[in-house]
């Protein structure tokens, strides 16, 4: 942490510009690469017009949103409308400003960290400034004056609460083992060893999550073409509905940026590579980083292009009941091993209660929501209807 603050002012600046760019360079090649992934993966062809190989499909997008017209529906608040898009992006961007990117560097004589800045909590910092942008999302579809993006925005507003919850839980278990809620301090604990190894299914748990946190397929509720239009941003277009697209795509970087930092090891370089003398120090991490970022963002185009999306039912019940119960009992069995580890108990006795605890604990949740299987309703007679079993006389008076 003493590394941050010492920087000069042209250098702090040049390095939030540089973020900025960054971002904006990846979502133009993510937009680009989703679309030729999913063309490929879809047997068809995708941008191939525009530009050598369609490699300038992105930026024509860009340009034709900037050049239609902003149309502002009647009946809209006006301040509100305009606003939201603002805070989708704006969040969406200062999120990254804690990501670590690399190493201390030299840059015109002056050491500094590839990193903007740092913070003791740095990881709620990142936590509480997703949380702010779904207020986006929102208000965008509250203001619009319109069914369909007022029940997007109510889909998006608890599907968040919901999934947060679980993400907040696997930052426990990466605290717990590390003893630092700093960005920078979590990526110099996994030094030996990754935290995808030590904490499994905490990284498989925010995998989950993260998905629907950024509102991607299977995950994309709150704005489900089928049902509701487009979603909270059904009324939006030009310049406005950009934004959204911007910040749903800078989003997916940041948490797979966060998934980077807490989970692989930061900008440390993967094994075999890490064998070379030179592979964590200069400017090599950062290419490191980027890698890694871009296996999520794989992941995110693969899932759009294989699975179909959930109902909502079963979206809300897989983030209450299954991966917000898992998360509790794995807390309580790394703080067991962290606790043992501390006070020198013996290792084995404490690693088998921990065991023996949480497959309890695994075996009472699954007890607890494994939902009853009903009888299948009885065959229709030739000729006739099929008829859902009726209830009983018990559940008729009881609901009576």
């Amino acid at each position: 942490m003493t590394v941050f603050g010492q920087d000069p002012w042209w250098l702090m600046l040049a390095k939030a510009l540089g973020i900025f760019v960054f971002l904006l360079l990846t979502v133009l090649v993510a937009i680009l690469v989703e679309r030729k992934l999913l063309g490929r993966m879809q047997m068809r062809y995708g941008p191939n017009r525009v530009g050598p190989f369609g490699l300038l499909q992105s930026l024509a997008d860009g340009i034709k949103l900037a050049l239609k017209e902003g149309l502002v529906p009647a009946g809209v608040d006006r301040p509100i409308y305009l606003l939201a898009p603002v805070i989708s992006v704006v969040t969406a961007i200062l999120g990254f400003a804690v990501m670590p990117l690399g190493p201390v560097v030299s840059v015109f004589g002056h050491q500094t960290p590839l990193q903007l800045t740092d913070l003791p909590a740095g990881v709620l910092y990142v936590l509480a400034i997703t949380s702010i942008g779904v207020y986006g999302i929102v208000l965008a579809g509250w203001a619009s004056g319109s069914t369909y993006p007022l029940l997007g925005a109510l889909r998006s507003s608890a599907q968040v609460v919901s999934y947060e919850i679980a993400m907040a839980l696997c930052f426990a278990a990466v605290f717990l083992h590390s003893g630092t809620m700093s960005t920078s301090g979590i990526v110099a604990a996994q030094s030996h060893t990754w935290y995808i190894l030590l904490l499994l299914p905490s990284f498989a748990v925010y995998a989950t999550a993260m998905v629907g946190e950024t509102n991607r397929a299977p995950f994309d509720l709150p704005e489900a073409e089928g049902e509701l239009v487009g979603g909270f941003h059904t009324e939006y277009s030009s310049l406005k509905f950009a934004m959204f697209f911007l910040a749903e795509y800078v989003n997916m970087t940041t948490v797979s940026a966060l998934a980077t930092t807490l989970f692989l090891g930061g900008w440390r370089a993967p094994w075999p590579i890490s064998l070379w003398d030179g592979a964590n120090s200069g400017w090599w991490p950062l290419l490191w980083f980027i890698g890694k970022v871009w296996v999520f963002l794989f992941v995110f185009m693969w899932l759009r292009a294989t699975l179909p999306r959930l109902r909502y039912d079963q979206f809300m019940a897989l983030g209450w009941k299954v991966l917000i119960p898992v998360s509790l009992v794995w807390i309580l069995t790394v703080a067991c091993l962290r606790a043992a580890h501390l006070t020198g108990v013996i290792p084995s006795l404490v690693a088998a209660g921990a065991l023996l605890a949480a497959l309890l604990g695994f075996n009472a949740l699954r007890r607890r929501f494994t939902r009853r299987t009903t009888p299948p309703p009885p065959k229709p007679a030739p000729g006739g209807f099929p008829v859902p079993p009726l209830p009983s006389k018990e559940t008729a008076h009881a609901t009576s």
